[in-house]
């Protein structure tokens, strides 16, 4: 396998058109096709799993201060389920199928053949490092691909986890990890690739998106943005916070689908502060910067930027506000009052800090909200199910989740529906 590891020198420079043709010459072999196949490469994957939960762990610490519950259930077990959920069904996925025939196909048989794409690039995030890499590879091995894996260079630990253990486990002429920066990242997007999987920021998502389109290959983004919430004074206030908090600070707020911000009645905003003050106590104590729960920020240069939202907010700071450039720590931070056109509103947060913007009812509210890009996610917490059709209605975003967070993400049977682009 041709692979570099990370470790306190530069990585192992790599050619990076040999190894793309050597995972083309892989995939040209047919070697991925069998079903038997890919079915030892997953077991292999679980075993690579369960062998290795110590150091998938140990790596999050590392480069997350990630708690031990955080880093089970967000990364180690959710890898865990998803792959059990492959091996269970995939080969009833891969089975051509009969679609319903028309008159003028009435005596023929009509096939729809699932087919491997061929050679995929799959670039994954710095957040969750290795749930974000890992549970699209392993779609990519059910589905019969060669896979050139490239972690997140600011994620240090969990990349060279991966370079280092992958091999042990897995086919090295299928399987094969390229580790670096984005000069790494910039050679393979010039590479022909016959689908791209990229996780991360809508800037980086651009230059994908372009690199992809000279050869017109097939990609998804997972990107991020600004998700609203809206709460109504209907909700249960305390289950309410509990959620929205919870959704906002799990990885320091460090999530493509946290909450960004929250409308709400300067009403429902006083009741929202009173509950979190209780609730955050609860959580990380009086000083959260002791607790072992709360997890930092990736890097100094992604902690300057959440300190400059929070140094041209100081008068907004209702609850927190402390940060400690040395330890990369923020508090859980609620700012109140936020207006609009404040820097804080421009741009997703990423970041344990949460504005709420005042409004007078949920008609503003959907305004507010449609006059901005559509978010990844719209949350709404409301006892009152017109309120939950009048926002599904009037608004557009890449899914709807009511009276929760962020658990629908991992299955969790909650009220949420999906929009077509």
């Amino acid at each position: 396998m041709t692979t570099g590891t990370l470790s306190s020198s530069k990585p192992k420079p790599i050619n990076i058109p040999e190894v793309v043709q050597k995972a083309r010459d892989t995939y040209n072999s047919g070697t991925t096709k069998p079903l038997e196949w890919r079915k030892r490469q997953l077991k292999s994957l679980m075993r690579m799993y369960e062998e290795n939960r110590g150091a998938m762990i140990d790596a999050l610490v590392k480069d997350l201060r990630r708690s031990k519950t955080e880093a089970v259930l967000l990364e180690v077990d959710y890898l865990v389920n998803d792959l059990t959920n492959l091996l269970n069904n995939f080969e009833e996925w891969a089975k051509p199928e009969k679609p319903p025939k028309g008159f003028v196909n009435m005596l023929d048989d009509v096939v729809i053949f699932n087919d491997p794409y061929g050679v995929v690039l799959i670039i994954g995030a710095w957040n969750y490092p290795l749930q974000l890499l890992l549970l699209p590879f392993a779609g990519a091995i059910a589905a019969g691909n060669v896979v050139i894996l490239k972690p997140s260079e600011l994620a240090v630990a969990s990349a060279k986890f991966i370079a280092e253990t992958l091999p042990k486990y897995l086919d090295n002429d299928a399987f094969i990890v390229v580790e670096g920066g984005p000069e790494e990242t910039t050679e393979l997007l010039k590479q022909k690739f016959d689908y791209i999987f990229y996780t991360g920021g809508t800037n980086v998502g651009r230059i994908v998106y372009s690199a992809a389109t000279k050869n017109l290959t097939p990609v998804t983004l997972e990107l991020g943005g600004k998700s609203p919430v809206y709460i109504d004074n209907t909700a249960d206030m305390e289950v309410t916070a509990k959620r929205v908090l919870w959704g906002k600070f799990i990885n320091a707020g460090q999530t493509c689908i946290a909450p960004d911000y929250v409308l709400c009645t300067k009403e429902v905003q006083d009741k929202f502060v009173e509950y979190s003050k209780k609730i955050l106590k609860e959580w990380y104590g009086e000083d959260p910067q002791k607790s072992p729960d709360l997890c930092r920020i990736i890097n100094s240069r992604h902690f300057g930027r959440l300190q400059t939202l929070l140094d041209a907010s100081k008068d907004k700071v209702a609850l927190g506000g402390r940060y400690d450039a040395q330890e990369r720590f923020i508090a859980p931070t609620i700012l109140t009052n936020v207006t609009p056109n404040e820097k804080i509103m421009e741009d997703e947060i990423f970041g344990p800090i949460l504005p709420i913007v005042p409004v007078e009812n949920a008609y503003e509210a959907i305004k507010f909200i449609n006059e901005r890009e559509h978010p990844l996610v719209l949350y709404l917490f409301s006892r009152q199910s017109n309120i939950h059709t009048l926002f599904t209605e009037q608004t557009r975003s890449g899914s709807v989740c009511v009276n929760d967070t962020i658990m629908f993400y991992g299955g969790k049977e909650t009220w949420y529906r999906y929009i077509q682009p």
